[in-house]
């Protein structure tokens, strides 16, 4: 299928080609993989396109659904073994049929309940999705093509003692430094970011939220929602000690005057020589 215009192991959007009691096949009428009735959006018609992940089923048939997987083929994901095999562990991606995990793709062997970064792919021998747990020669730095303040996608690979290695964008790495960390993450976690320096030899440093003045502004809301929590005053301003202005707002006191000045300017709050007030309106 590998001129099929479907896609296995990713998002499809497909025209329904033909209708039946037990469901419809989508495709352009040669080329085609059937949406089971249970999975089939109400009101749709022969001749309708809808979006659909395409995967082999148990018995090894290709097949829609409007389910959402946890990952897609080339994403790096957490997910948890449902059961154990000599020739494997099944983990629940979301969908009716566990992904496989062959017993070569495994670092230590998998165990029930765990939970493990796996790299979903699609098996040139058996076209089928499959994980693999050995992720490592898919991530390099050699060659990149990011720049600073790029927004990009964090999966948290592992703990150092400057912060977290994460995943770039499924194919690069970077430091997560624990001074730019503002609540608790675990590995696995999947989050937003932007990357905040690229050093030499390609070393790249990342952080949480958006750059510059887009990630201030959404601090604004919880700076307001703080102040209404606490009858429109906080005893802290731009001469608070940093330590306790991250310690209750997990901001930087840089992030912090950025924000109360824009709410300022927006005539949201006023300073007093003691802290910040809201403005009744």
């Amino acid at each position: 299928m590998s001129d099929s215009i479907i896609k296995v192991g990713e998002y499809n959007t497909l025209k329904v080609a033909r209708a039946f009691e037990f469901g419809m096949y989508l495709g352009d009428g040669k080329d085609v993989v059937l949406l089971p009735k249970r999975f089939i959006p109400a009101g749709l018609e022969v001749g309708d396109k809808v979006k659909v992940f395409v995967y082999h089923d148990s018995e090894d048939r290709l097949i829609a659904t409007t389910q959402q997987p946890k990952g897609v083929v080339g994403d790096i994901v957490n997910l948890q073994v449902v059961s154990v095999t000599p020739h494997g562990a099944f983990m629940d991606w979301g969908l009716m049929k566990d992904i496989f995990v062959p017993k070569s793709k495994q670092i230590t062997g998998m165990r029930v309940g765990g939970n493990y970064l796996v790299k979903i792919y699609l098996d040139e021998q058996t076209g089928r999705v499959a994980a693999t747990e050995k992720i490592e020669h898919f991530l390099s730095n050699d060659h990149i093509t990011l720049k600073e303040l790029d927004q990009v996608d964090l999966v948290v690979y592992r703990r150092t003692d400057i912060g977290y290695v994460v995943i770039i964008n499924n194919q690069h790495t970077g430091v997560l430094h624990f001074s730019d960390i503002f609540r608790e993450i675990t590995v696995g976690d999947q989050l937003k970011g932007y990357i905040k320096n690229i050093r030499e030899e390609n070393l790249i440093d990342v952080a949480t939220g958006k750059p510059g003045y887009q990630r201030v502004e959404d601090e604004t809301e919880k700076v307001m929602r703080l102040l209404q929590e606490n009858n429109g005053y906080l005893p802290y301003n731009d001469k608070s000690n940093p330590d306790d202005i991250y310690s209750f707002f997990a901001m930087s006191k840089k992030t912090f005057k950025m924000t109360t000045g824009n709410l300022y300017k927006a005539r949201k709050i006023t300073f007093t020589q003691t802290g910040i007030k809201l403005v009744e309106e």
